[in-house]
């Protein structure tokens, strides 16, 4: 029976009970009524007490009225997790109303009920946390090995980088270690990349509140010349003035070694300065020499280290998912530094061993901008239509000087429409994840809130985020800087037993899922779901059975974990398996 159903039932069931109480009610009325036709010439006492008799009954019809409103009440309210309830709010005021819980694929929801109900007391099997491919133990961390070459370090530099990088946390990461291999590249001495204030982030960090300054420049010591600021004779340069300074205008995306040196070596040579503004994507990754190749998943995988204070509250995050302490893996180590000696393993205290970390990419911006539906009617076409003239006029425009527009209903068969937590929530279930499953949810600004929610948590109840395994105390420190809560998640993502991601696009999901890939061997799996795939596959909801569902779902991500070489072309901070950054055993 579905949730609606359940509902009715239950609320004619407690109809009926008010009905037989009304019932009641009525003949103690009528008995009353007789008795006082019998004692008519009773005295003034008698009359008080039957006055007195029907306030009580009055009273009773009250309570029952009250009774039966809360009931109603509590059936229409959406399930979630304890103390998630605005948790999952989004980022503008109109989706803090209270809304109906969405469903899209209510049937389905009813299956993988169903089959949690029938396998209940049945082990759950191991091989969803760990690799499926032996291939991936094979590959080993090895990018800061050092490499016998006859040039190393040059002695004289050819002039001083400056980066100011755009974006959030995982956009300023990528940048740094594409900056790190531009100095290589160019011969140039880099100043430590600064972070652009975003009106969309609203954080004012810089490199040192997030990494650690001194072992990043330690440990590119022997590769590139490293300073933490331009020297006296140069700071008082327009560095725009003199034509110094770079652009993406200047630059196209993933530009390749050849660009840089027909473009920007000129400019370094004359001036002794160049400054990238709003510095990101900007290098490919082939062709590239080897050398550069390995600098980067260098720098990646070895020179950035979280800041202490990031670190050990990440550790005591790490230590309340867990319940009893951090995994003492190459993962945990990496993330964690020394602060992994503040998670003590108690013998014989056990709490979820094991946890699940989701990148739920449902933010509204990304709904908006996807100009797909999600079940919400006409009231929530209206409402993502407001948030883009508000927000993408820009985009709007050149969508109307677009003759060919794509429907909302062909996007989703094209696997272009962010997943919904309802759909996130059924491959979890056709995989067979068991409903005690702890789930680590990563960034909770869900367009939609509980409403969006309550389908997901109605399979998994036991989801949990920073924000409620921290104490306000705790992230107070944290509460105005969205890179530095941005590193938390990354921590506790990297450090899961299994990360899901909804969006293989997402910078976060690529970042930490290298990450795993370089540390992880073969007990970090990531779930990769093919997203036109999964539309086919739901576009049958009103008639696959469970046992087929499940079938397809688990080929659909077991073809995603294939342990392959990088591709020509693909990022390396995703995939690092190839020989510039790590080291095959066989």
């Amino acid at each position: 029976m579905g949730k609606q159903g359940s509902h009715k039932s239950l609320r004619s069931e407690f109809q009926g009970w008010h009905s037989k109480t009304l019932l009641l009610q009525g003949l103690k009325s009528d008995s009353s009524k007789c008795n006082s036709c019998r004692g008519i010439y009773v005295g003034k006492k008698h009359i008080r007490a039957i006055v007195v008799m029907f306030g009580l009954l009055g009273c009773l019809f009250l309570l029952d009225s009250l009774i039966i409103s809360f009931f109603e009440f509590t059936n229409l309210q959406p399930v979630s997790a304890p103390n998630n309830s605005s948790l999952f709010q989004g980022r503008d005021s109109y989706i803090y109303r209270k809304q109906s819980p969405v469903y899209m694929y209510e049937r389905l929801l009813n299956l993988a009920s169903s089959a949690f109900a029938e396998k209940e007391f049945k082990q759950e099997s191991s091989n969803l946390w760990v690799e499926p491919f032996r291939q991936a133990s094979s590959w080993k961390p090895c990018a800061e090995r050092k490499v016998q070459s006859n040039s190393g370090k040059p002695v004289q530099s050819n002039g001083y980088i400056l980066i100011s990088a755009n974006g959030g946390l995982n956009q300023q990461r990528v940048a740094i270690c594409n900056a790190v291999a531009v100095a290589s590249l160019l011969n140039a001495t880099l100043v430590i990349p600064e972070f652009l204030y975003s009106n969309v982030w609203k954080d004012p960090s810089q490199f040192g509140d997030i990494y650690q300054e001194e072992y990043f420049m330690n440990t590119l010591k022997d590769d590139i010349n490293i300073e933490k600021e331009l020297p006296p004779h140069l700071k008082s340069l327009d560095v725009e003035a003199i034509g110094s300074q770079i652009t993406d205008a200047d630059l196209t995306k993933e530009a390749t070694t050849a660009d840089y040196i027909k473009i920007v070596l000129p400019l370094l040579l004359r001036n002794g300065v160049v400054h990238f503004l709003g510095y990101g994507n900007r290098l490919g990754f082939d062709p590239l020499p080897s050398d550069i190749q390995r600098l980067r998943c260098k720098c990646n995988f070895h020179a950035l280290k979280f800041a202490p204070k990031i670190q050990q509250l990440g550790s005591i995050l790490i230590q309340r998912i867990r319940k009893y302490g951090a995994r003492r893996s190459m993962l945990d180590t990496q993330l964690l530094g020394k602060f992994i000696h503040n998670n003590q393993y108690h013998e014989g205290k056990r709490g979820s061993a094991k946890y699940l970390a989701l990148h739920l990419r449902f933010e509204i911006d990304m709904v908006a901008y996807s100009l797909c539906e999600f079940g919400g009617g006409e009231e929530e076409r209206k409402e993502l239509q407001a948030y883009r003239e508000r927000h993408f006029p820009l985009f709007l425009e050149r969508l109307k000087k677009n003759s060919t527009s794509i429907s909302p209903m062909n996007l989703r068969k094209l696997g272009r429409c962010p997943l919904t937590p309802e759909e996130a929530a059924l491959v979890l279930a056709g995989l067979g994840f068991k409903p005690e499953t702890y789930i680590y949810l990563a960034g909770s600004h869900i367009y939609g809130g509980n409403s969006r929610m309550e389908p997901f948590t109605s399979l998994y109840p036991n989801v949990i985020t920073k924000e409620n395994l921290l104490t306000d105390s705790e992230l107070a420190p944290f509460r105005n800087f969205s890179s530095q809560l941005a590193a938390l998640d990354f921590i506790a993502c990297a450090s899961a037993d299994v990360f899901a991601m909804t969006d293989s696009g997402s910078q976060l999901s690529s970042l930490v899922s290298g990450f795993r890939t370089y540390y992880g061997g073969d007990h970090a799996p990531t779930l990769r779901p093919n997203k036109t795939r999964l539309a086919a596959i739901l576009r049958e909801n009103n008639t696959i059975k469970w046992n087929r569902f499940e079938v397809r779902v688990r080929k659909m991500i077991l073809e995603g974990q294939k342990a392959g070489i990088r591709s020509y072309g693909r990022s390396i901070y995703r995939n690092p398996r190839c020989p510039q950054c790590m080291c095959k055993h066989h």
